[in-house]
């Protein structure tokens, strides 16, 4: 191995250590944990949404243990909540040389990790000072800025806010994350926990430094986002566009950001198309939405639409009415009312002249349509083209579920529920794939089997007409 590359493979060994003892003690909250600290890695906030007793402020106490040397802060806020509380006292002889400063030490804009709880009841002027401090890393102190060490803030919320100021700063916390109360599948562990017990922190050998923070930093500057990445967020933001949700160009290049960290941290060079699965947290606001976007995505990722099961039904589902139209066709020409358009001498040919040319053409009579062998190549030609680019992407297909079980074995962030969703649409994909390519070869069969014509090679027809198999 590269010395370079020995140093960022040995951080990134740390961190599924560091998830590990995060996690320790606490029931069903992986997912909320390892959210948290992708989103601290990257440098943004993150915001949990749920009822007290959660353990929301706990997780927030552990994940500012694995930073070495972070200043902590935590405040619970009311509607009674003044600046002094957050930011510090103001300087009495800094007001006696006519200047407006605080003492900000041991206050928010001297913290790296944050925790605000029920941050949604402080007031406007609150909110607007907590804008600039959470986005710019700055806070305005008198005269000048400070600049602040702030790597992440934890807020926490039972209520969506509705005023104009508490959206704006909704909106500068990247991840938000519903918290709900134990399920009733995992009570019982959760009374087996002892709350007295105390919480064992990372050795300070295995916690993150600044050093470490801007190592991830700078290889996730190096991660890649390939086009057909690019291509699905695209995607996203047109359903999003269409469904009148508004998700800020600002959220969108955080969310890349996001996702170049998952993959450094995973030592990837470029984000794959499931590291998407992360999406649904940093674009919708509540839990409802979230499982609506989830499925989206469920739906899409590794999947091609252009091929969807639904779209490549109606096309075999097209070639199978054509052969089913030519084998029911008659090789007879019949006028408005009825009548043969042939004389009697042509039908003589094939049906005899027992009863008289004028009465058979009053006869009802019917001969299987036969077909030369222009019409028959042209037909099987078109559905040799359709099955080679089935087969094509029945091993895109597979090349799909190797990348994702690949991923799935070095994932740090997301878990097996998510991953595996996506994996049984995967397999429920190729299955319908595989169907449809047996009626496509069937029918290819049929028109293969079509009556010919004796000597004559007959025409080309027009071809069948279906649904596009391309990108729309």
């Amino acid at each position: 191995m590269d010395q370079s590359t020995l140093p960022m493979k040995q951080l990134r060994d740390r961190l599924p250590s560091l998830l590990e003892a995060l996690e320790a003690g606490l029931v069903e909250r992986r997912r909320i944990v390892r959210l948290c600290l992708l989103a601290a890695l990257a440098g943004e906030h993150s915001l949990l949404i749920g009822p007290p007793g959660t353990a929301k402020s706990e997780l927030a106490r552990r994940l500012h243990a694995v930073f070495r040397n972070a200043r902590y802060f935590e405040r619970l806020l009311t509607r009674f909540s003044v600046p002094e509380e957050l930011f510090g006292p103001l300087s009495i002889k800094a007001l006696e040389e006519d200047r407006y400063e605080r003492h900000t030490a041991g206050f928010l804009p001297d913290a790296s990790v944050a925790f605000i709880d029920e941050v949604f009841k402080a007031n406007s002027a609150i909110l607007n000072a907590l804008l600039t401090l959470l986005n710019e890393r700055e806070f305005d102190n008198g005269s000048g800025r400070q600049r602040c060490p702030l790597i992440t803030a934890i807020g926490a919320t039972n209520e969506v806010p509705e005023d104009e100021v508490a959206e704006a700063f909704f909106d500068r916390f990247l991840v938000r994350v519903p918290v709900e109360p134990v399920s009733d599948a995992a009570f019982a562990s959760l009374l087996e926990i002892d709350r007295n017990a105390s919480w064992t922190p990372p050795a300070e050998a295995m916690s993150l430094d600044a050093g470490d923070i801007a190592s991830l930093i700078d290889a996730a500057s190096h991660v890649t986002l390939p086009a057909e990445v690019t291509a699905i967020l695209g995607q996203l933001r047109g359903q999003f566009a269409a469904e009148q949700t508004y998700v800020s160009d600002r959220r969108w290049v955080k969310i890349v950001r996001l996702l170049r960290m998952a993959a450094a941290s995973e030592g990837r060079p470029a984000i794959q198309l499931w590291d998407l699965l992360l999406l649904p947290w940093c674009t919708a606001p509540d839990g409802p939405r979230q499982k609506a976007v989830s499925d989206w995505l469920q739906a899409r990722l590794g999947v091609r639409m252009a091929f969807s099961p639904p779209r490549l039904t109606r096309v075999v589902e097209a070639f199978e009415a054509q052969l089913e139209a030519e084998l029911k066709a008659n090789d007879l020409d019949y006028d408005e009312s009825g009548r043969l358009r042939f004389s009697a001498g042509e039908l003589a040919e094939d049906i005899g002249d027992a009863k008289g040319g004028a009465s058979a053409l009053r006869m009802t009579y019917s001969r299987q349509r036969r077909y030369g062998n222009l019409h028959i190549a042209a037909r099987t030609g078109q559905i040799d083209e359709l099955l080679a680019r089935i087969d094509t992407y029945a091993d895109e297909l597979a090349g799909q579920f190797t990348s994702l079980s690949a991923y799935c074995a070095g994932s740090l962030w997301l878990d097996a529920e998510l991953t595996g969703q996506v994996s049984a649409n995967l397999a429920a994909t190729v299955d319908a794939v595989a169907n449809l390519r047996r009626r496509a070869a069937k029918a290819r069969e049929g028109f293969l089997n079509l009556p010919r014509l004796p000597e004559d090679d007959g025409d080309v027809p027009l071809p069948v007409e279906h649904d596009a198999l391309t990108e729309a």
